[in-house]
């Protein structure tokens, strides 16, 4: 499903009879659109104006080529207005694409666990103080909540670590909670590193890996819909047999996105 974007004309508008709707490189988008009328606004440019943030810093842009933020974005289909919690969110790569594309009437909530609030609250501290839409949220992980229903609930690279027994969380319990607290039709998005077939969670203090089939039907079992995968940061050429922070494979790896819905 892609949703449009409508963008009600203001009173300025109505004057100067055109709308500014997105800035890409430095050259802005017009769409000129009758008085007091409303103007389709393409879901995608809410993205490049994202990833063109001039607020995101250097060493997160050079990795855009391995992280593939527009391919994310709209297999996300986050759109202006939507809620979002991304899951220990780290020094904030994709929180900040997030507030960007969401805006001042969306929300984008940085939940870092109490296992790591100590070190990681700080990171979230400065997002909030970045970004006006852009709150923290701490709280155990299979018990998480949050002040109003979801959109999205997002997870980088971080489920297989919830699987370690020194994290202490019951991930069955985890993605029952990530469903409580979605809206009906409300998203799941899960990008992890894919282990070998038939490995299940084995290798997620090892390798820091985790099979997806394995992840799939846990996930599926809290009574959500996998409605389908990306295949942008995949890597046929990883065999899945080294350590993800191995020096070969680092920035590299094999990794899966899955999108499951609650559903309506």
């Amino acid at each position: 499903m892609f949703k449009t974007l409508l963008l009600a004309a203001a009173a300025s508008v109505a004057l100067s009879g055109c709308l500014i709707i997105a800035t890409d490189g430095g050259e802005r988008t017009v769409v000129h659109t009758p008085a007091a009328s409303a103007a389709p606004v393409p879901t995608t440019a809410w993205y490049r104006t994202a990833i063109a943030d001039p607020r995101r810093p250097a060493d997160e842009v050079a990795r855009d080529a391995l992280r593939h933020p527009a391919e994310m974005l709209a297999f996300i289909d986050l759109a202006r207005g939507d809620r979002i919690a991304d899951i220990r969110p780290g020094a904030g790569y994709f929180t900040r694409l997030f507030s960007s594309v969401v805006g001042p009437s969306g929300q984008v909530y940085a939940f870092v666990p109490n296992r790591t609030a100590v070190r990681e609250n700080g990171a979230a501290d400065a997002l909030v103080a970045d970004y006006g839409n852009v709150s923290r949220v701490n709280g155990d992980l299979d018990t998480l909540t949050f002040d109003q229903p979801l959109d999205v609930v997002f997870m980088s690279q971080e489920y297989h670590d919830f699987h370690i027994p020194g994290f202490g969380v019951d991930v069955a319990r985890m993605n029952r909670a990530v469903y409580a607290a979605l809206r009906p039709g409300g998203q799941y998005i899960i990008i992890d590193h894919q282990g070998a077939a038939g490995t299940g969670n084995s290798q997620v203090s090892t390798l820091h890996r985790i099979e997806g089939d394995f992840l799939r039907r846990e996930v599926e079992a809290a009574g959500f819909i996998f409605e389908g995968e990306s295949r942008a940061v995949a890597n046929p050429a990883d065999d899945h047999s080294l350590n993800v922070f191995d020096a070969a494979i680092r920035g590299q790896t094999d990794q899966f996105v899955y999108r499951f819905r609650k559903p309506d």
